[in-house]
């Protein structure tokens, strides 16, 4: 590589991680962090890849900052005369069907299509003594996500090594809640609670978060860019990272209008490529999430960073079809407000070349 392609490189790299460092994040309701690109190798093979991916995070720990708290803890607010929600449990299993195609070495082109399964469990605005199983509200949401199309471009060097990626998120998961005076519900289909105290509430007070439903009714752009050289005979580093912000809100009008927060992914580390056949892997993800906006957000609750340590493996089962598994494991989270957090994620996937 010449010093003309290394300062290429690292103009990229130093973009890739400034954008990140600008910007406020999260919540883990917002999904994996994990480099899914890093996890089922990058390539330059020409044709098309169908994929299919698995996400299991049990968000079922009360936390704040950077501690763990108990559910009375956050309750003593209301008691305080404050307002806090009390949340007692989030798990989200999402399964993402992928179609790719490579037309070259130079461009790949990818459909993203994700269905939610997601269940809630809260304990509303809650106080001290009301911490008890029969206050509990449940709520599950089933369906399709909001689907997503990202272009890539890995032509800036003549190794291919070097890539950005351009893409949009639509609206096509459910979305909305009650607006602001509580008199009508906003939105496409919102789900409602199935259980509890707050199933019990006329409509539309028993619809859950706005946050919570399948999809947000926002058109968000996506930028990025990843790297990745070897490092020895045996070890890959890589380096990418992914930025994404709403530039289009369905949910606009005074008294309903909702903008989900922007966020930012950065991940890095070794592919260890000794046997092609088996290839461990660790990374090191770490996610930031501004706060949600408007009348039918959470604001106070929805912003932090979060940063994951996550092993895995990937494996050539048969010709042309690869699978992966992954741990995230939680080494720093920095938390805006009282949010549920995962203790562990898993995810799996499998990929087909054809």
């Amino acid at each position: 590589m010449n010093n003309h392609d290394n300062r290429i490189s690292l103009i990229v790299l130093f973009l890739v991680t400034s954008s990140v460092s600008t910007s406020v994040f999260a919540c883990a309701t917002c999904g994996c962090a994990l480099s899914t690109d890093a996890a089922m190798g990058y390539s330059t093979k020409g044709g098309w890849l169908l994929s299919l991916q698995y996400d299991y995070i049990d968000q079922d720990q009360l936390r704040s900052g950077s501690s763990a708290i108990s559910p009375t803890q956050a309750a003593a607010i209301n008691s305080a005369g404050g307002s806090q929600e009390v949340e007692h449990g989030t798990i989200n299993r999402y399964t993402t069907l992928g179609l790719s195609y490579m037309s070259s070495a130079n461009w790949n082109f990818r459909l993203l299509v994700p269905y939610i399964n997601r269940s809630h469990d809260t304990y509303g605005n809650a106080l001290p003594s009301q911490i008890t199983a029969d206050q509990l509200s449940s709520a599950t949401v089933s369906g399709l996500g909001d689907i997503k199309f990202i272009t890539s471009f890995q032509g800036l060097l003549p190794t291919h090594n070097l890539g950005v990626q351009f893409g949009v998120k639509v609206p096509t998961g459910n979305y909305g809640g009650p607006n602001a005076a509580g008199t009508g519900i906003v939105g496409h289909d919102p789900v409602a609670f199935t259980s509890g105290p707050n199933s019990q509430n006329p409509s539309p007070g028993n619809l859950l978060d706005t946050s919570l439903q399948a999809g947000t009714g926002s058109t968000d752009l996506i930028v990025g860019a990843y790297y990745y050289q070897a490092v020895s005979q045996n070890f890959d580093a890589f380096v990418n990272g992914v930025f994404q912000s709403a530039v289009m809100e369905n949910l606009d009008e005074a008294g309903e209008n909702y903008r989900p927060g922007n966020t930012a992914l950065v991940s890095f580390g070794l592919r260890y490529e000794a046997n092609p056949m088996i290839v461990p892997q660790l990374q090191v993800n770490i996610s930031r999430k501004s706060q949600d906006q408007g009348v039918l957000a959470d604001t106070t609750d929805t912003a932090g960073t979060v940063a994951y340590l996550s092993p895995g493996v990937g494996a050539m089962v048969i010709k042309n079809v690869h699978a992966y598994a992954f741990v995230q494991l939680p080494v720093y989270s920095q938390l805006q407000g009282y949010q549920v957090f995962p203790r562990w994620t898993v995810t799996a996937g499998l990929s087909y070349s054809f």
